[in-house]
């Protein structure tokens, strides 16, 4: 059986799972960036270009990669970040909330049986990824619409040893890693505006903030894929936000990904680690 470990969003990235955008559409528009866009829709060709570009970029950094195959039914299954997270050496499958992604959870634990990696699925409540934010011993969960408090029971649970924050934030932004994505452990890229003044003042104890302007939190600029030892893979058009982290000492791997954030995720949100090593 193969083995999993995640403690945080910015150590080294060994292992990610993907999903080849093929059947990417906006079908029902979900949050202010599919409405925007959802009348032109996506270009499915140019996704599948950008999308093959990000996965050149994770292979010339070393990072294996696994590809969860596309299916017609699942519009969205390009953001494999929502179907699963890993704490610690646990891979949880997540429950998917709305009713057109739910068949998502299925393929990903078909996925995962074929690879022989063991997970856990959630038993209570709905859990998306893209609200479970781990920073060594601290998690911090989005209380959104994607994801039920029921389901933070069997967390911690499992992990005694962790403390487990809820971040109340405006669920027009769907998940919480479109307003607060840490990049090491002292720091983070934040929205402040989404999120509520107490979960400010507790994230305030444990980051420096690097503030997103509204414009590119809408070209979501927060979620930047961190690989480690300081790369961030970003969007070249946040150009604020890359200069605040190249000014901090960061070092951005510039990808397009302009025609899939259309659907209103980023590089975040279209990968799944499987491993990340301490640095």
């Amino acid at each position: 059986m193969q083995d999993t470990y995640c403690q945080t969003e910015y150590d080294r990235l060994r292992s990610v799972i993907l999903c080849e955008p093929t059947y990417m559409s906006i079908e029902e528009a979900i949050n202010d960036i599919q409405k925007v866009y959802s009348r032109e829709n996506i270009d499915s060709k140019k996704a599948q270009g950008e999308h093959q570009e990000l996965l050149k970029t994770l292979r010339n950094h070393d990072i294996n990669v696994k590809i969860i195959p596309a299916h017609s039914d699942f519009p969205e299954q390009v953001f494999t970040r929502d179907i699963g997270f890993v704490i610690d050496h646990t891979l949880y499958a997540g429950k998917l909330k709305r009713e057109i992604r739910q068949g998502e959870n299925e393929q990903f634990k078909e996925f995962l049986q074929s690879e022989n990696i063991v997970f856990q699925e959630i038993s209570d409540g709905t859990i998306e990824g893209g609200d479970v934010i781990i920073n060594g011993d601290h998690i911090y969960i989005g209380n959104s619409s994607r994801t039920a408090k029921d389901s933070l029971m069997q967390i911690r649970r499992n992990h005694e040893d962790k403390k487990i924050h809820l971040i109340e934030f405006d669920e027009k932004y769907l998940h919480l890693d479109c307003v607060f994505n840490p990049i090491s452990d002292k720091e983070a890229l934040i929205f402040t505006d989404a999120i509520s003044e107490e979960s400010l003042l507790l994230l305030k104890e444990h980051f420096q903030f690097i503030e997103v302007s509204k414009e590119e939190q809408f070209q979501l600029a927060v979620n930047v894929l961190s690989i480690g030892n300081k790369q961030i893979i970003a969007l070249p058009k946040n150009t604020l936000t890359n200069q605040q982290l190249i000014d901090r000492g960061y070092t951005i791997i510039e990808v397009d990904f302009s025609e899939i954030i259309k659907s209103g995720g980023s590089f975040r949100c279209v990968t799944m680690p499987l491993w990340r090593e301490n640095e």
